[in-house]
């Protein structure tokens, strides 16, 4: 646990206890601070209340007199569409809003690192996709590179949840924009940010107001380095805002095409991965035959992860070895099986079009298992992109106006995931791949895009079971 520093006999507010939520209180508490929760669900209130935390309802009068702070949950809006009552009652009384993120980045640093040697370094991911890869994938390469090493955010851990750092150790955090937004204090040594496609407007006011909250990352505290996917505006954008001139090497380049200047560069392009310094290159990797990374959605996940390895050190063997163990993470371009010649595939978390699209990509001859709740954002792009779609087999409980955006892509409303993996499977051919590939939030039919993975898991885990038929 990381004791939370400034708040020492002060009574803080905390808004919203999932397990970020209980783990803020946890942390509060043994940072000397009287934690007052609040959840709107009654399972929230009783857990917190199990653990001896005084429950604290903020939309009584008076609530906020004597309260330092409120800190605030990820998922719980606190602007668009609008702000929950309790952030506006802590606006009314003058209180500030914050939450774990922020105590994080204001508390980690305050445990004797200035007698280390090697003082523990932070590295923040953040992007619309491939960030989860991308953050699980720098952890892996730096354990096996001997680095103590702990990863947290939006994966793994909550970021007051982990043990202080000790010297020389490495904090990966993924941090999703909601993550960021409130976020007081964000001072990580290496900030990555990996791309942007629309996603979360309704939460961001519209797609400026999301790229706005992701940008805060580099631009609040100013990382010693930042590794910027730049074949979108808004990441160019990004890498023009923080570098100093043409060769500054602070900024670390990411594209899928060979980049023009006198910079620090990686192009991960036709399977290959090139680092370039003052247009020359230093080193180069091979990724079409990593089998935790399939496809150039991955490739892009990977020069981004050497580019933060490269910040932090590490030599470009060292990188390169550490890929091939890299086994992947569930629900992101996964193998689940193969069955008679046909593999199956779950990337559930392509929750977003933008990602079907990149997974779409990465395979041949697609029997393509999509649909769900509709994002903002529309569908317009997927027929362009499902070109090794044989057929696409949608889901959902609006499955049928869903397929209506398929434009002139084959395909069957099966509404259901049993009925897509059976059609799906019954209608394959050996080197076809069955693709779990949404498109679309999972919120329809399922709690989480893992539940819905999990179903998709355990619907091709009875065909294996029954021979595959």
């Amino acid at each position: 646990m990381i004791p939370v520093q400034g708040f020492e006999g002060h009574r803080v507010g905390v808004l919203g206890l999932g397990r970020s939520g209980l783990a803020t209180a946890r942390a509060l508490r043994a940072g000397g601070a009287e934690a007052l929760c609040w959840d709107d669900g009654a399972a929230g209130r009783a857990a917190a209340e199990a653990e001896g935390f005084a429950i604290w309802d903020p939309g009584a009068p008076g609530a906020f007199e004597g309260v330092a702070a409120l800190i605030v949950s990820p998922g719980i809006p606190h602007l668009y569409p609008a702000p929950h009552r309790a952030i506006a009652a802590a606006w009314a009384a003058g209180v500030p809003v914050d939450n774990d993120v922020g105590l994080f980045f204001r508390s980690l640093g305050l445990q004797g690192w200035d007698e280390m040697e090697e003082p523990p370094k932070v590295v923040a991911v953040t992007g619309s996709n491939g960030k989860s890869t991308t953050s699980a994938l720098i952890a892996h390469i730096l354990t096996v590179a001997g680095k103590p090493v702990q990863l947290a955010g939006n994966i793994g851990r909550g970021v007051l949840d982990i043990d202080p750092p000790e010297e020389g150790g490495v904090v990966v955090l993924e941090l999703s924009s909601y993550q960021i937004d409130l976020a007081r204090a964000l001072t990580p040594d290496v900030a990555v940010f990996t791309n942007l496609s629309p996603d979360h407007l309704d939460r961001h006011g519209g797609m400026g107001g999301y790229f706005a909250a992701k940008a805060r990352l580099f631009t609040m505290g100013g990382p010693d380095r930042a590794v910027i996917g730049v074949d979108e505006d808004e990441g160019r954008y990004l890498a023009n805002r923080l570098a100093e001139g043409p060769g500054d090497m602070a900024v670390i380049r990411v594209a899928s095409q060979k980049l023009a200047g006198p910079g620090w560069d990686l192009v991960a392009r036709k399977g290959w991965l090139s680092e370039m310094r003052k247009a020359r290159q230093v080193a180069s990797i091979d990724l079409r035959g990593v089998p935790g990374l399939p496809g150039s959605h991955n490739h892009q996940n990977a020069a981004c992860a050497y580019g933060a390895a490269r910040a932090l050190g590490l030599a470009p063997k060292e990188i390169e070895a550490a890929f091939q163990s890299f086994e992947g993470l569930p629900h992101r371009s996964q193998r689940v099986a193969e069955i008679n010649g046909v593999s199956f595939v779950n990337d559930s978390k392509a929750t977003n079009v933008d990602a079907a699209v990149k997974a779409l990509g990465a395979f041949r001859r697609i029997r393509w298992i999509c649909g769900g709740l509709e994002k903002e954002g529309g569908l317009a792009a997927l027929p362009a992109a499902a070109g090794e779609v044989v057929k696409a087999y949608v889901i959902g409980r609006e499955a049928a106006a869903f397929a209506l955006h398929l434009g002139d892509v084959p395909h069957e409303v099966c509404g259901d995931m049993a009925t897509a993996v059976a059609r799906a499977a019954a209608e394959a051919e050996p080197g076809d791949t069955v693709l779990l590939a949404p498109a679309a939030a999972s919120f329809d039919q399922y709690d989480s895009f893992e539940h819905r993975g999990r179903d998709f898991m355990e619907q091709v885990a009875r065909l294996s079971s029954d021979g595959g038929h």
